[in-house]
């Protein structure tokens, strides 16, 4: 490795640098002002300004990378500034005020500072920096918002919080402001990333008050440090940025499934309903009902409320009416559910017999500059262990394999809170989530012995690593369904790849609308994480609440999930490995087609699936946008050429979905839980078109193994060339062994097939798809130009498959 020496560089003149520094870090002071960058890659380039060489601490729950390989760069003194060139980048400063201009390698400018200021001079603390306006910026990412996607034009405020504007009847958060989970990011389709790497909240000016400037700093601080990240491809960006903050870990396979959360008969203000019967009665229902579902958790009337705290406040006591918890336990697990969880709060409080509040104040375990005198110091290491010893063990040792993290906002200080271990009480506020999500779900990874799982609301940059995020309490109305999903898509645009809500909303208080809940099943079905829950009391959400048509919707989308699941446990893999989301929004795909900017109900489903959810009370039909490549529809075959709008027909219990020309979609037979049968068939899916791949990942689906590459790959290949179509299945790549499974395979081909080969050996053809369930041939439906075949060999050979018209 090469040595690292630090270049020190002034505004009056300074030693002229080597032609070729191999250094990573310079330093350009003008006046009182210090510039520090930090050249991470010949694509990423760190930015601080500050008023000393005496820089602010960091946090490690934010930015976990800072080992950086030495690049090479060189730089030219100039009497107004330097200039600083990587292969990709030009980098030009110029003093006082410190301003920084970036531009390609062709010269074009992509980047512009107009000038660098405090708000508060005096002290000079909360720094802004103002920027061109070009008239193509647009702006993507900022983590959970739920109003826009593009964000040019807007005024944001980035804080961990419900929002203080106005409030909707049903729900208590204002849409415009709430930011459950806020990350300081954005992605131009310019070509550029921007993080602000910072915990305290943060304002950004995005062309509201001057259509040529956009601006955007801290609220506190004296410092602004800020990753700029070059790349023309979205999804290019946001790697690098979670190469920063961290990646999406791959989550206990059933988890995939789908997660049913209960308040067990009684909602708040009718917890004497309660009992530790009910969730064993909901699980037997849904067995009963032939519904799958994988995880079980408890919401918060689980637990005895004090007076203290009321439901703000976990006792870890369970209430009088779960009269034998443990057999409510042993129940569910008897009847395959594979993880259960009970729902908690960063407030401890007392029970009736656990004094678990005294106890943290006595021993200096709640935080010491909090507003709130309970709130559960998990910066620090001693309190994190006795929170588990004392507290959570009591459920862990009777079999609760996670928690849900319920309000991480809570640690608020008074004004009179003095800093905590070099840290504002500002920057403590949005930290907290993250140490929050991160405790349990490390704790109960060495506990279960299993892959880490975490259920939390509230989350900054960096909480990506202990997943996952779910959206909060939005009402069950229409008005909140579109912007739900979009928060969701913002999500994956700010690196956090699992993200879900509760299917139908939260909490009502109107009739119920059976469309709605049907339209967001189909949703959230589709969504990263599934999850079933609401608060209304006592009809909740459970599907036969609802009538026999909606049972039957839900079922049907709830049975495609689980026969997606190798798709989406291979896309979890990818995201894992490429950072690339299971959920993106259009404009990833396409950042150079502004018809996709504001596309918030239409997604991405992994690569291939395009999901476009009906999100108008009573709509028979609805348009669909396709963007650039040629798409098929998933229910009936069509095909559809891309670049144009078209309507198409949706009944109650159809939600349109397409599919990418030239992909390949691994699926298996649905079941009722996760590993409730071998799957000895895998079906393939394939809409040929040119040359195309896919990648099939298996593993143990439980251990972390596979971060030591314990896990397999099986390459698919599909080629088209006129009237000829070749398929490859190689056998698994790696260090684990799948279990031996045939193919089937089912391709939407333009031609009928005169003959079809497998390892160079003729297949029979068959008068029907009835007859491929007994034996091995082939079959063409001549109405949906469909070709069926199913395989002789299985995966432990590789399989060469040649059709020809």
């Amino acid at each position: 490795m090469i040595c690292s020496l630090t270049l020190c560089l002034s505004a009056q003149g300074g030693d002229t640098p080597p032609p070729f520094p191999t250094e990573n870090e310079v330093f350009y002071q003008s006046g009182e002002e210090v510039l520090r960058i930090r050249v991470c890659s010949e694509r990423m380039i760190r930015f601080t300004k500050h008023t000393s060489m005496q820089f602010p601490k960091e946090s490690d729950l934010i930015v976990i990378r800072r080992d950086w390989y030495p690049v090479r760069f060189t730089m030219d003194h100039r009497k107004d500034g330097l200039a600083l060139h990587t292969d990709s980048l030009c980098v030009e400063v110029s003093g006082s005020p410190l301003r920084v201009t970036i531009s390609d390698r062709r010269g074009e400018v992509l980047y512009r500072e107009c000038d660098y200021l405090y708000l508060e001079e005096e002290d000079k603390t909360t720094p802004r920096n103002v920027c061109t306006l070009f008239p193509d910026d647009h702006f993507f990412g900022f983590g959970e918002r739920m109003d826009a996607l593009d964000q040019r034009g807007r005024k944001l405020y980035l804080n961990c919080e419900l929002g203080k504007g106005p409030k909707p009847a049903v729900g208590g958060k204002d849409i415009l402001r709430a930011n459950y989970c806020p990350v300081p990011f954005f992605m131009n389709p310019r070509g550029y990333g921007l993080f602000l790497h910072t915990a305290f909240p943060t304002e950004w000016d995005l062309g509201w008050d001057h259509r040529q400037q956009f601006t955007y700093g801290t609220n506190g601080g004296t410092a602004l440090d800020y990753y700029f990240i070059y790349s023309e491809d979205m999804y290019t960006l946001l790697s690098d940025y979670n190469g920063l903050t961290g990646g999406n870990p791959m989550l206990p396979k059933p988890a995939y499934g789908l997660h049913v959360g209960t308040y067990s008969g009684g909602t708040w203000k009718n917890e004497e309903k309660t009992s530790d019967k009910y969730p064993v009665e909901l699980c037997r229902r849904l067995r009963a009902e032939g519904i799958p579902f994988d995880l079980l958790w408890l919401d918060s009337t689980w637990r005895y409320f004090n007076a203290t705290f009321g439901n703000g406040g976990a006792s870890f006591e369970w209430r009088e009416t779960f009269k034998d918890p443990q057999a409510m336990i042993d129940s569910v697990y008897a009847m395959n559910v594979s993880m259960m969880g009970l729902h908690i709060r960063a407030i401890m409080d007392n029970g009736t017999r656990l004094t678990l509040l005294d106890e943290a104040r006595r021993l200096g375990h709640v935080h010491p500059e909090a507003s709130v005198n309970g709130v559960v110091n998990f910066f620090r290491p001693e309190s994190v262990d006795w929170w588990w010893d004392n507290a959570v063990m009591k459920i862990a040792s009777m079999g609760i394999k996670f928690v849900k993290t319920d309000c991480g906002g809570v640690l608020r200080f008074t004004e009179e809170a003095r800093p905590v271990n070099g840290f504002q009480p500002a920057e403590l506020h949005n930290l907290y989530p993250i140490a929050y999500a991160k405790v349990p779900y490390l704790k109960f990874q060495e506990h279960n012995n299993q892959r880490g799982l975490n259920h939390t609301r509230e989350g900054y940059a960096g909480v990506q690593r202990y997943p996952f995020i779910w959206a909060g309490d939005w009402g069950s109305e229409w008005q909140w369904f579109e912007p739900v999903m979009r928060g969701g898509l913002n999500m994956a645009m700010s690196g956090i790849g699992y993200w879900s809500h509760c299917m139908g909303g939260f909490e009502q208080y109107s009739p119920h609308d059976t469309d709605l809940y049907n339209r967001w099943v189909q949703f959230g079905m589709l969504s990263p994480m599934a999850i079933l829950f609401s608060m209304d009391h006592p009809r909740y959400h459970e599907p036969w609440t609802y009538g026999e048509e909606a049972m039957q919707n839900f079922i049907k989308y709830d049975s495609l999930r689980y026969a997606l699941l190798p798709y989406m446990y291979s896309n979890a893999y990818r995201l894992y490995r490429d950072h690339r989301p299971v959920m993106s929004a259009l404009v990833m795909d396409h950042p150079k087609d502004e018809n996709t900017y504001q596309i918030s109900d239409q997604y991405m489903f992994g690569p291939s699936m395009m999901v476009c959810p009906v999100t108008t009370k009573g709509a028979l039909s609805r348009p669909v946008y396709f963007p650039g490549g040629d798409w098929y529809d998933f229910w009936t075959g069509e095909f559809v050429r891309g670049r144009q709008y078209k309507s198409f027909l949706t009944p109650p219990d159809l939600m349109p979905i397409f599919i990418k020309a030239g992909a390949i979609i691994p699926m298996q037979e649905a079941m009722q839980y996760v590993g409730e049968k071998p799957v000895d068939c895998i079906e393939l899916f394939v809409y040929p078109q040119g040359e195309s791949a896919y990648e099939l990942y298996e593993d143990d689906g439980t251990s972390t193994d596979y971060e030591k590459g314990v896990y397999a790959i099986t390459r698919i290949q599909s080629s088209l060339t006129g009237n000829q179509w070749s398929l490859s299945i190689g056998k698994p790549e790696g260090k684990f062994t799948p279990t031996a499974h045939r193919y089937a395979v089912k391709a939407c081909l333009e031609f009928e097939p005169q003959t079809v080969m497998e390892n160079g050996k003729v297949l029979p053809r068959l008068t029907g798809v009835e007859d491929l369930i007994r034996e091995t041939g082939w079959f063409y439906d001549t109405e949906l130009n469909q070709l069926h075949i199913h395989t002789q060999t299985d995966n432990t050979k590789d399989i060469s498959m040649q059709i020809n018209g």
